[in-house]
């Protein structure tokens, strides 16, 4: 019999590993209900009219469709299977498929709710998304978004919080992160000036690989998309433009002078950049021209974290988006956004070893078993510790001790209680500390404060 496996791209989490996850929800729960931000969820799986043409040519492979219920080729004829076009196919076979982000399904999620939400509305959302990607160190076929975003709402100020929240969040991990950001009408700004206006979304996929596969390789990608050599010069010193925050824009903005579009993006940036500087933050933040977010529903201000400490890609980003919700028939409603890539942040705080020790300590008391009349002793005493907020256990088989003590110590439990013929006479407990290895005759009530 073959061995037990799951899909490539995917993992189990051992109950450490959830718990320093759930240290990362946490988190970050907190630090967006600071904000008054407001949870939601939505299916993991969507239609795939709500999901085709939203990512873009690159997006839409990715995509996991799933096959329809019962008889999935009822609609496909004989002639069509032997052609092999599995596009087509898939079209044919398929009504759904597992979101790609949450950022689609809120979109669709705000066009279905409109009578029941106050914009501005401010939401977080963590759950799962699929991508059919080639699984690497950092990627994954299945990972965790959690999601912020305001819907309704033109103001700039909105991006500046955004910042301050991925600030905070890291700030609390205790992640050194450099913050870039960039705007959209920057770079449609760039394709008018050198000629290529058509060609905006070629030249921001292109840019966007800049870290993955260097000038050169972005360069070749650029000619194939049908650039002119002219053109891909005139790119050159704006890929490479270097200088303070300010000195960028400064430059930008004389390099854009023609071009409506990108001062817009010179101005907002200016204005995110400026404001910024009297939050305290305690990370850079770095405009950065090559910064494109190879998505195509980016319309203004863009954001991307790395890490520093850490060689690893994106573990935060977002932007503005000026009409998503018109796809679904809602014209008008502006969002901005960022989505924490919790899959990655967890592989940076192991790296750093960045969990606070209670976030990933378990049971906190282990009462040990003697037997019938032990445990009869100590099960009010167990009730009492967990109505105090202690983490507590009683080992559920009266075996030897040298196995109980064992297992305390396998879950690294710090506290065991135990009483015997001697404790139970006077009412008491003996209380071991497992770190040290002291131990103190006390009653339930000094046991439970010793703990707390």
């Amino acid at each position: 019999m073959a061995k037990p496996s799951i899909p490539k791209g995917t993992r189990d989490f051992s109950p450490l590993e959830m718990a320093k996850r759930n240290y990362i929800f946490d988190t970050i729960k907190q630090v967006y209900q600071l904000y008054g931000f407001q949870q939601i969820e939505t299916p993991a799986m969507e239609t795939l009219g709500t999901l085709m043409g939203k990512y873009g040519e690159e997006g839409d492979k990715l995509l996991f469709k799933v096959l329809n219920s019962g008889d999935c080729l009822a609609k496909v004829t004989d002639e069509e299977l032997k052609e092999r076009n599995a596009l087509h196919l898939a079209a044919k076979m398929c009504e759904k498929g597992l979101r790609y982000d949450l950022t689609v399904p809120f979109a669709r999620f705000v066009v279905m709710h409109r009578d029941e939400l106050q914009l501005p509305f401010k939401r977080y959302q963590m759950q799962p998304v699929w991508r059919a990607d080639r699984p690497q160190k950092g990627r994954y076929r299945e990972f965790w978004q959690f999601d912020g975003d305001i819907v309704g709402s033109d103001s700039l100020l909105n991006e500046v919080e955004l910042m301050q929240i991925v600030d905070t969040v890291f700030s609390r991990f205790g992640v050194r992160v450099q913050i870039k950001i960039n705007n959209r009408k920057i770079l449609t700004g760039i394709a008018e000036v050198i000629g290529a206006a058509d060609k905006i979304v070629d030249i921001t996929v292109a840019i966007d690989k800049l870290d993955k596969i260097g000038l050169e390789n972005v360069n070749l990608e650029l000619r194939e998309d049908g650039l002119s050599e002219e053109q891909i010069a005139k790119l050159q010193p704006i890929i490479s433009l270097e200088g303070s925050n300010e000195e960028k824009l400064d430059t930008i903005a004389e390099v854009l002078a023609s071009s409506e579009i990108g001062l817009k993006g010179v101005e907002e940036s200016r204005y995110i950049l400026d404001t910024l500087k009297n939050t305290g933050l305690k990370n850079e933040i770095q405009l950065d021209l090559t910064l494109a977010r190879g998505l195509n529903y980016y319309t203004g201000a863009i954001f991307e974290v790395k890490a520093l400490d850490v060689q690893i890609g994106s573990i935060t980003g977002g932007g503005r988006y000026d009409n998503l919700t018109g796809i679904f028939g809602m014209p008008g409603i502006s969002g901005v956004g960022i989505s924490f890539g919790v899959d990655r942040i967890f592989d940076v705080l192991n790296a750093l070893d960045c969990y606070p020790k209670d976030a990933v300590v378990g049971t906190q008391l282990l009462f040990i078993n003697f037997g019938e009349k032990e445990t009869a002793y100590c099960l009010p005493a167990v009730a009492k510790a967990r109505e105090a907020g202690i983490r507590t256990e009683i080992f559920p088989d009266s075996t030897k001790m040298k196995k109980q003590m064992s297992y305390a110590n396998a879950k690294q439990i710090p506290f065991v209680a135990l009483a015997g013929e001697n404790e139970m006479a006077e009412g008491k407990f003996t209380l071991k500390n497992m770190l040290t290895g002291e131990q103190q005759l006390v009653a339930i009530e000094e046991l439970i404060e010793k703990i707390k």
